[in-house]
C-alpha cells in the first residue's frame, strides 16, 4: 500500500512531529532563500544568500541546488543565481493576481489611454498592498514600484483604499503601528489617517498626495469590488504640479465600477 493510502501513519507522524516539523523548516528556509530577491538584487551570488539569510554555506548552497533543478532558481554563467521562470509560470494562478489582472486589463488600458500616467491595480496583502499590474507612459513621472511589490498602506492611494475596507482588527492594527510623521505624505497622525480612512469610506475614493520634492505626485484610488467585498484598488498617480485630482475621481471610479461588474459577471457565469 502507497503511504498515500495510510491516512492513520500520517496522522501518527504528524503527532509525534518528527517529519512535519523537519518539512515545514525545509520550507520556511526555501522561501527564506527566494525572499532575498528584490528589484536590486534581482542576480545573487552564494555568499549573498548566505548572508542575507544567515544559513550556513553549505546549507544555503544545497537548498539553492534543490531549487534550481526544480526551476524555482536558475544559474547563470557566472555562478549568481536569479529567480526561475517556474515561479512565474506558478505565480500566474493566483486568482487574486492573474485572474484579476486578467479581467482589470481591458478597463486599465482605456484609462491609461485616457490618462497618459500611470495605472495601478493591487490587492492587500495581510498589513501591506501587493500590485499585482502596472500600466506607465514613457513619460509619466518616475516611480519606483514593480509589479509585485509590496507598498505601504498608509502611504499610497491603492494602500489607503485597501486599509479602509479592510477588517476592522486590520485597521487597528496598522493604526497602532502607525508612526508620526511616516513617509512623505500629507498624512502626519494616526488620527489625521483614522479620519482619512473614514473619508475614503464615505466618498468611495482616496487621494493621496506624495510630497518628494523631487518627484511630487498625487495619487487617484478607488476601490474594487467582488462578490466577497472589496478585492483590489486602482488607482492614476500623476505629478502633483500638474494633476488635478477632482478632473480624474470620476474617471477612476467608473473604471473600478466596471472591473467590478465584470468581476461579479465572471463569479455568476461560474
Amino acid at each position: 500500500m502507497k503511504s498515500a493510502d495510510r491516512p492513520s501513519e500520517g496522522k501518527a507522524a504528524s503527532s509525534r512531529g518528527a517529519n512535519p516539523a523537519a518539512g515545514e523548516a525545509l520550507i520556511e528556509r526555501a522561501f527564506a532563500l527566494l525572499s532575498c530577491f528584490d528589484s536590486e538584487n534581482r542576480a545573487l551570488p552564494l555568499a549573498g544568500l548566505t548572508r542575507r539569510t544567515g544559513m550556513p554555506r553549505s546549507t544555503a548552497l544545497r537548498l539553492a541546488r534543490q531549487l534550481t533543478d526544480v526551476g524555482a532558481l536558475e544559474r547563470l554563467d557566472d555562478g549568481r543565481f536569479v529567480v526561475g521562470l517556474r515561479l512565474l509560470e506558478i505565480a500566474s494562478l493566483a486568482p487574486r493576481g492573474h485572474g484579476l489582472r486578467a479581467v482589470a486589463m481591458p478597463f486599465m488600458e482605456d484609462l491609461f489611454h485616457v490618462t497618459g500616467q500611470h495605472v495601478l491595480l493591487a490587492v492587500r496583502d495581510h498589513d501591506k498592498a501587493l500590485l499585482v499590474e502596472r500600466l506607465s507612459a514613457h513619460d509619466a513621472v518616475p516611480v519606483r514600484f514593480r509589479v509585485g511589490e509590496r507598498m505601504a498602506l498608509t502611504t499610497t492611494g491603492v494602500g489607503l483604499v485597501l486599509l479602509a475596507n479592510a477588517p476592522v482588527g486590520v485597521q487597528e492594527q496598522v493604526l497602532r503601528d502607525f508612526v508620526s510623521g511616516e513617509g512623505d505624505t500629507t498624512i502626519r497622525t494616526t488620527e489625521e489617517l483614522r479620519r482619512s480612512l473614514a473619508e475614503i469610506r464615505r466618498g468611495d475614493y482616496a487621494v493621496a498626495r506624495r510630497l518628494d520634492p523631487a518627484a511630487p505626485r498625487t495619487t487617484v484610488a478607488a476601490p474594487v469590488r467582488a462578490r466577497e467585498g472589496v478585492v483590489a484598488a486602482l488607482s492614476v498617480v500623476a505629478p502633483s504640479p500638474e494633476f488635478d485630482p477632482a478632473a480624474y475621481v470620476p474617471a477612476v471610479r467608473a473604471t473600478a465600477r466596471a472591473i467590478s461588474r465584470q468581476l461579479l459577471e465572471t463569479e455568476v457565469a461560474r
